[in-house]
C-alpha cells in the first residue's frame, strides 16, 4: 500500500551520497528527524528524463529550498557507486543528498515501486516527490507513467509555500 499523508516515513537504511563526502549508511529516521524535507524519486540515475529535466530542476532551485529551511533528497533504486557518479556528472551541490536505495527496500516500504522489466530496468521507483516534516508526510505527488509535472522542483516549491 502506498504511503499516505499523515504517515511516517518507514525506518529503512539507505546509502547517502552528499557531494564529495564519503558515502554513509543512515536510517531514514535519522535523515528525516527534526527536518523539513522534500524527497523526490526517479526511476534511474543516468536515464534521459531524470538526467535532463528532473534532477537538474532541483539542482537549479536548491538555493530556494535552502532559503526556506527545506532539505532536498533524491532517491533512486541504484547502488551508491552509480549515484555518486551521477551526482558528479550532474554537478549536484553539497547538501543536496542522493539516496541510493540499491535493493529497493525504501521504495517497497513506501509502496511506490514499479516494474520496469519491459525496459530492462527490473524493479524501480515510480517518479514522485513528497514533503515531510519530522518524518511525517505532509504532501505526496506521484506522477502518472511517462510524465514529469507534479514532482518537479518548481511544483514542490509552489506547493510548500507557507
Amino acid at each position: 500500500m502506498t504511503i499516505q499523508i499523515g504517515q511516517t516515513i518507514p525506518d529503512i537504511e539507505v546509502a547517502v551520497v552528499d557531494g564529495n563526502a564519503a558515502v554513509e549508511r543512515l536510517s531514514t529516521t535519522r535523515l528525516f528527524a527534526e527536518r523539513k524535507v522534500v524527497m523526490f524519486a526517479v526511476p534511474g540515475a543516468f536515464t534521459p528524463t531524470c538526467s535532463e529535466r528532473h534532477l537538474p530542476g532541483y539542482v537549479k532551485h536548491f538555493p530556494d529550498f535552502q532559503a526556506r529551511g527545506v532539505d532536498v533528497y533524491c532517491m533512486a533504486v541504484n547502488d551508491a557507486f552509480v549515484m555518486k557518479a551521477w551526482a558528479v556528472s550532474q554537478h549536484v551541490p553539497p547538501g543536496l543528498k542522493l539516496l541510493a536505495d540499491g535493493n529497493g527496500s525504501l521504495t517497497k516500504a513506501l509502496g511506490l515501486e514499479m516494474d520496469g522489466s519491459a525496459y530492462g530496468l527490473g524493479m524501480r521507483s515510480r517518479r514522485f516527490a513528497l514533503y515531510a516534516e519530522d518524518g511525517v508526510v505532509k504532501l505526496l505527488n506521484v506522477e502518472s507513467p511517462g510524465e514529469l509535472r507534479v514532482s518537479t522542483a518548481e511544483t514542490m516549491l509552489t506547493s510548500i509555500q507557507h
